[in-house]
C-alpha cells in the first residue's frame, strides 16, 4: 500500500468517474499540495490515476499510451500488455505505483506484481486514504441517488479527513 495519496473510481450507470487529491508527502512533511494525480489520455478516451512514485508512475502513463496505439479500443488488453511488460522488464519492475485506468466500458487496477483487476460492485481505489474512500463511495451508492462524479468527490472528502496522507485537494474527472 502506497503512502500519501488517495485515487478512487466509481462507475454508476452509464458514467464513470475518477477522482485524487492532490497533496505530496515526502516522510513526514507534505511538499505539495495540489498535484495532478489523474491524467486524461484523450486520445484513447481513458482517464489514469496513480499512487506511488511520480516519475515511475509517469513512465508507466507513457507505456499505457503506447499500448493503447496497438489496440485502440481495448483498455483491458493493453492494460494487460502493460502488467506483463511491468512484471518482466528489468527496468520496469522496479517502479513503485499503483494505476487505475478507465474508460467507457471498463475500469482497472494495474499494479507492478501483474495485477489488472476489476469489480463488480465498480468501486476500485488505491493509496493510503483507499480503505476510507472505498467504504464510503460504497455506502454512498448503495443509499443515496448521488452521480458517480458527485460519490467519488463526498467519498474523497470523507478519506481527506481520516487519513493524514489524503487532502481536499481533488482532481475529478469523468466519462
Amino acid at each position: 500500500m502506497f503512502k500519501g495519496t488517495t485515487i478512487l473510481s466509481v462507475r454508476k450507470g452509464n458514467k464513470v468517474a475518477i477522482g485524487g487529491d492532490g497533496q505530496v508527502t515526502f516522510g513526514e512533511t507534505i511538499i505539495k499540495p495540489d498535484a495532478k494525480k489523474i491524467r486524461r489520455l484523450s486520445q484513447f478516451n481513458v482517464i489514469v490515476g496513480f499512487a506511488g512514485a511520480t516519475a515511475d508512475a509517469f513512465t508507466l502513463f507513457e507505456k499505457l499510451e503506447e499500448l493503447l496505439k496497438n489496440y485502440p479500443d481495448n483498455l483491458l488488453k493493453a492494460s494487460v500488455e502493460l502488467a506483463k511488460l511491468w512484471r518482466t522488464d528489468k527496468m520496469l519492475r522496479r517502479l513503485e505505483a499503483m494505476l487505475i485506468a478507465v474508460n467507457s466500458k471498463v475500469s482497472l487496477l494495474i499494479s507492478g506484481t501483474g495485477d489488472v483487476l476489476t469489480k463488480e460492485d465498480n468501486v476500485l481505489a488505491i493509496g493510503s486514504g483507499a480503505p476510507y474512500a472505498q467504504a464510503a463511495a460504497i455506502a454512498l451508492l448503495e443509499n443515496t441517488k448521488l452521480s458517480a462524479k458527485e460519490v467519488v468527490e463526498k467519498s474523497m472528502k470523507i478519506a481527506s479527513n481520516i487519513c493524514i496522507y489524503t487532502n481536499d485537494s481533488f482532481t475529478i474527472e469523468e466519462l
